[in-house]
């Protein structure tokens, strides 16, 4: 039996009580206007899985990265586009995103609004990589996806 006692996290507006709203990422500079909120993390011992909600401000991304482990993405707020290798995708209120090992990713509001998305990964994974260009000269080649990614927070 757990020794967690089970509980509800309440939300309100997208922030839920007793978790913190943390910056996306403390070092890089590949994304813009972006946090994330740990819902269920490492004080969770029981759980093998880490679930996050991130909330990207309109005309913010996410970094441009590839992973070892798969993570599944659920979106809760708003719509915007993802780039899954080399192509684009919109992604709307309710969509259901895979995105399998070595997938190189990334998340845009890019419709006007927020784009807020739970995330759920493997509570044991891989570190974030950022492809080096080499590898998305020969990865991806479709011109609006090369348009799309964006690297550091002086890009459009």
């Amino acid at each position: 039996m757990s020794e967690q006692k089970s509980k509800i996290l309440k939300c309100s507006d997208y922030q839920w009580e007793s978790v913190e709203k943390h910056e996306y990422k403390t070092e890089g500079s590949g994304f813009r206007d972006i946090h994330r909120y740990a819902l269920l993390d490492d004080q969770y011992t029981d759980l093998n899985f880490h679930t996050r909600y991130f909330e990207i401000q309109p005309g913010g991304y996410s970094s441009l990265e590839y992973h070892r482990h798969p993570h599944s993405v659920v979106i809760l707020r708003g719509s915007g586009s993802v780039v899954l290798e080399n192509e684009i995708h919109p992604a709307n209120l309710h969509d259901v995103v895979y995105i399998a090992p070595g997938t190189i990713h990334q998340f845009h509001a890019d419709k006007g609004g927020h784009l807020g998305f739970l995330c759920m990964v493997d509570r044991y994974r891989d570190k974030p990589m950022v492809p080096a260009p080499e590898t998305i000269k020969k990865r991806i080649q479709n011109p609006e996806v090369l348009d799309k990614i964006r690297f550091d927070r002086e890009d459009r």
